[in-house]
């Protein structure tokens, strides 16, 4: 019954929980706004606008794993040593710019929907897994990279076995920020016509109805806890098998 003592079964089994209590309850939330003739959001599913949250924040993290852990290697390479502070500025640029403003950029060129979401929240998350990439890479010791040359290891060998292979939870420190920080942005892909969790609070702060905020942004909450805690036993169980 270890299950029962884990955090993370308990939030997974709440938020689940909610997903599927939510709909019954608009005499609770009457109760407590009284004052407002729809307390319960319905224009949506719950379960259906978790999946398309989750869709908007996994298709971005895809891509910023993706550009950001290859870029990284290419940084830490002869080749491509010189290009390392030009790609530190260019990640760190796009996620100090505002994701509204991407938002706003993008829809005049790709519409409204699902694509300008996922192109803002990837710029939004690279920064954290370059960083983490490339502290992971240079945490490697020197000697590692020299006994994998002794018994012949190719450099792609090298790379993914020796490099990657001990850099890993570092990298993985920077997926889960980079994941932590997408859940909570892709609660604004509503205002551009994108399903997810955060309709129900773009919807309640455009018509004061504070119980679909507070069902939209508690469902939000309880999805990055469970990620979070998710991504740290991962991360976790590298460092063991690191060690």
């Amino acid at each position: 019954m270890r299950w029962l003592k884990d955090p993370l079964s308990w939030l997974l089994a709440l938020f689940l929980l909610l997903l599927w209590g939510l709909p019954y309850s608009a005499p609770l939330f009457s109760a407590w706004f009284p004052q407002l003739e729809r307390p319960l959001y319905q224009q949506d599913s719950f379960w259906r606008l978790a999946l398309a949250h989750l869709w908007l924040v996994v298709s971005a993290s895809i891509l910023a794993m993706v550009v950001g852990v290859s870029c990284a290697v290419f940084a830490t390479r002869q080749s491509g040593r010189a290009f390392r502070p030009l790609l530190e500025t260019l990640a760190a640029a796009g996620q100090t710019f505002p994701p509204v403003a991407v938002l706003a950029i993008a829809v005049p060129v790709m519409g409204f929907g699902a694509l300008p979401a996922v192109i803002a929240l990837f710029l939004y998350g690279l920064l954290p897994i370059l960083q983490g990439t490339l502290a992971g890479l240079d945490s490697v010791p020197a000697s590692n990279r020299e006994i994998a040359i002794g018994l012949g290891m190719g450099p792609w060998r090298r790379l993914w076995q020796i490099e990657l292979a001990l850099a890993a939870p570092v990298i993985m420190a920077g997926i889960r920020t980079s994941v932590m920080i997408n859940i909570g942005t892709a609660a604004i892909a509503s205002t551009v016509g994108a399903e997810s969790l955060g309709s129900p609070v773009i919807i309640g702060l455009s018509g004061f109805n504070t119980a679909y905020i507070i069902q939209g942004a508690v469902l939000v909450a309880l999805l990055a806890l469970v990620c979070d805690r998710a991504l740290e036993r991962l991360q976790r169980w590298l460092s063991w098998r690191e060690g």
